[in-house]
């Protein structure tokens, strides 16, 4: 059953070190092969929500998250565009520690690659086009812990409350916040390419998981609260929100498999530059579309994902998203 314990042997030290190894080893090997945007709004993952594990605990892993921006739009409402587009990849690779069986702690670190251009001509009388351009680094790295508030569990019935709370550093390249309107697509901001903000950012949020024997439903939010960075720009603060029931198609000890239908939102105000609000910054997003999850005992835990917008709101000029694909792929080493 999810979340049912297994009495796996524990690890002697010369076990441990060979497992910190192994981890360190998938942690370089993803370091050098993932190229890498600063905030699609994109949210921490959460290692704990997704494995749903308590107690003491190592859990690692990747999280990407792959973003196609084609989209141009002037206020809310879609407008002829020159092929402008963004295509963004983050791939959050994460280490969870469990001191016990009510608090963690996740140390993330955003592996981050962009192209954008346009490819049929554009509406810039400086821009030479049809271009294509990317940029690849770390992001910024956030240390955020998880604390389970509340937990009730038996064979039909399964409820946990959880709260976080954390920090962002400022490790990634903001060089791309200098880049001018005049050298870049339309709809197209440095704000959007950036790798890094510059700023110290808190990280606050909450989430819910309740199951009555196959069917369950959960919901969670993150809010950051984001702090003058370099160049004098500050990202609006943003809330990122998701949720949907699910049902599980295999339940048993061994593994699980559950499909779920997820309702995901995006919403931040306007970015400022030296307190003046930039006007192409402001969205707000709604995206539906499908989930699996697959478990393997309590150790491994894989998610895919795809989600498609059904609402886009968005101030000023902005190449706006028209799909995402979501994966994940988490293993508990003891």
């Amino acid at each position: 059953m999810p979340g049912a314990r297994k009495n796996f042997p524990r690890l002697t030290p010369p076990q441990v070190l060979q497992t910190l190894k192994s981890f360190l080893f998938v942690f370089a090997a993803l370091w050098a092969a993932l190229p890498a945007r600063a905030c699609d709004i994109c949210a921490i993952y959460d290692a704990s929500d997704a494995q749903g594990q308590l107690g003491h605990a190592l859990i690692g892993g990747v999280a990407e998250q792959y973003t196609h921006f084609g989209t141009l739009q002037q206020d809310s409402q879609h407008v002829s565009s020159h092929g402008e587009f963004i295509d963004s990849s983050v791939s959050q690779v994460f280490a969870l520690y469990n001191f016990n069986k009510r608090f963690g702690l996740q140390l993330n670190l955003p592996v981050i690659y962009r192209e954008w251009g346009a490819m049929g001509g554009s509406s810039s009388n400086t821009v030479k086009l049809p271009m294509r351009m990317r940029d690849a680094g770390i992001g910024d790295i956030s240390l955020v812990g998880n604390y389970t508030a509340y937990r009730k569990f038996n064979e039909k019935f399964q409820f946990n409350w959880s709260l976080l709370g954390g920090v962002k550093f400022p490790t990634g390249n903001s060089s791309n916040l200098k880049l001018s309107d005049e050298n870049l697509p339309d709809g197209v901001g440095g704000h959007d390419l950036a790798l890094g903000s510059g700023s110290y950012d808190g990280i606050v949020g909450s989430s819910v998981f309740g199951r009555w024997n196959r069917w369950f439903a959960n919901a969670s939010l993150q809010y950051s609260i984001r702090s003058r960075g370099d160049f004098g720009h500050r990202y609006a603060n943003d809330l990122t929100w998701s949720g949907g029931p699910g049902y599980y198609a295999v339940l048993n000890d061994n593994y699980t498999l559950s499909v779920q239908g997820v309702v995901a939102g995006e919403t931040k105000g306007k970015d400022t530059f030296f307190g003046v609000p930039d006007e192409d910054s402001a969205e707000t997003l709604v995206y539906v579309g499908p989930q699996v999850n697959f478990t393997w005992g309590n150790r491994l835990n894989v998610l895919l994902a795809a989600d498609l917008p059904i609402s886009r709101e968005n101030t000023g000029e902005q190449v706006m998203p028209d799909y995402r694909i979501r994966t994940a792929i988490s293993w508990k080493f003891w």
